[in-house]
């Protein structure tokens, strides 16, 4: 008979938890309508991930306030600024992040990348390759919808797409290419 519960085997283990996934950081690129907010709700249907939406935060924060380009610039660049820290800390602490911001200048695409380097974390870019033409369609239904925020007309989207940038090899990012914004194929836990 042993002497100590020390001696006695261990015959009472708790259950392994299951393994938990490596936290990452999803960014979406493409035009406006290309189908980004509608990837980035599907990817947030993953366990222990959550969707930060630009389009959710700026009409509440800067209600009124934009209605040009630059007064987006503006203001994106505020939400940007202030969300950074958050989703670090999210990251950190083990949850994924699908940022729904469009990652389509160098300028984002860099911020993101601090983001990433920040948290030391496994990311995807989600690029998101539809013709203008395809995009105009959406936005015509988006905008008949009324269900959107921002109502955006053919001479806004031409604008904000002659700043459009794809993204290359050279900015270190791992891209997936959804050609025509198909996403239905898509194996979310890429």
């Amino acid at each position: 008979m042993p002497e100590s519960d020390a001696d006695t085997p261990d015959t009472h283990h708790a259950p392994l938890a299951p393994a938990r996934p490596p936290a990452r950081l999803h960014l979406v690129c493409g035009k406006i309508a290309a189908g980004k907010s509608t990837l980035c709700r599907a990817l947030a249907t993953q366990p222990l991930t959550i969707r930060l939406a630009e389009d959710d935060w700026l009409p509440r924060l800067f209600p009124g306030e934009i209605h040009t380009l630059e007064d987006y610039r503006r203001c994106s660049a505020r939400l940007r600024d202030a969300v950074a820290p958050h989703v670090v800390a999210l990251l950190g602490s083990g949850m994924s992040v699908v940022l729904d911001f469009p990652a389509n200048t160098l300028a984002t695409r860099a911020w993101a990348m601090t983001l990433i380097r920040d948290a030391g974390v496994d990311h995807r870019l989600h690029f998101l390759d539809v013709s203008d033409a395809v995009c105009k369609a959406r936005l015509r239904a988006r905008n008949a919808s009324g269900e959107h925020p921002y109502q955006t007309d053919d001479a806004q989207f031409d604008q904000f797409t002659r700043h459009f940038v794809a993204p290359g090899d050279a900015e270190g990012f791992r891209v997936i290419r959804h050609p025509d914004g198909d996403t239905t194929g898509f194996a979310i836990a890429q």
